[in-house]
């Protein structure tokens, strides 16, 4: 059970050191508002009609799908086909904390396991259980006289139906 516990944790710590960095143009989607970024004062144009000026980022709010574009006055480009579902009362999670709830969630689940492990381990030391003493009698009588009515068939007597004879299988 832990080797499963370790190939999960394995895992996912693979997953958490695959994610990429993004690069230093990017675009953003935030609730209802979408952010662009480029590396660098531009101007801004959404389908090649100027939309903002000098900046290196573009800040608006999602209406439609489109292209947009930042270019720079050396006629360098970077584009940015924005297109994305958005929302007023919606968040995002982030591959980093989505990693950490998951490890969280591991260690949590491997502390309760050993904390149940350990109260459900015996308190008593290994081998089999030791009888009970029976307390001493007192010494005044026997034990009773066997009744006649339980003695041993005579063989000469009894009946040699079917299911009449004893059978010794122990000898």
């Amino acid at each position: 059970m832990l080797s499963m516990g370790v190939q999960a944790v394995l895992v996912v710590v693979l997953l958490g050191v695959a994610t990429t960095k993004a690069s230093e143009d990017k675009a953003e989607f935030w609730r209802s508002k979408v952010i662009l970024t480029c590396p660098g004062k531009a101007n801004w144009f959404y389908k090649n009609e100027k939309v903002y000026n000098e900046s290196d980022t573009y800040e608006f709010t999602y209406t439609s799908k489109g292209t947009y574009k930042c270019e720079y006055e050396t006629n360098q480009k970077y584009y940015f086909y924005v297109e994305g579902n958005v929302c007023e009362n919606c968040f995002e999670l982030d591959g980093n904390t989505l990693f950490m709830v998951i490890v969280g969630d591991l260690l949590l689940t491997i502390i309760v396991m050993v904390i149940v492990y350990r109260c459900t381990k015996k308190k008593s030391p290994a081998g089999p259980p030791q009888p009970s003493k029976a307390p001493p009698r007192s010494g005044g009588r026997g034990p009773p006289v066997p009744s006649p009515d339980y003695e041993a068939l005579n063989p000469q007597t009894r009946a040699q139906d079917t299911y009449s004879t004893v059978v010794n299988r122990m000898g």
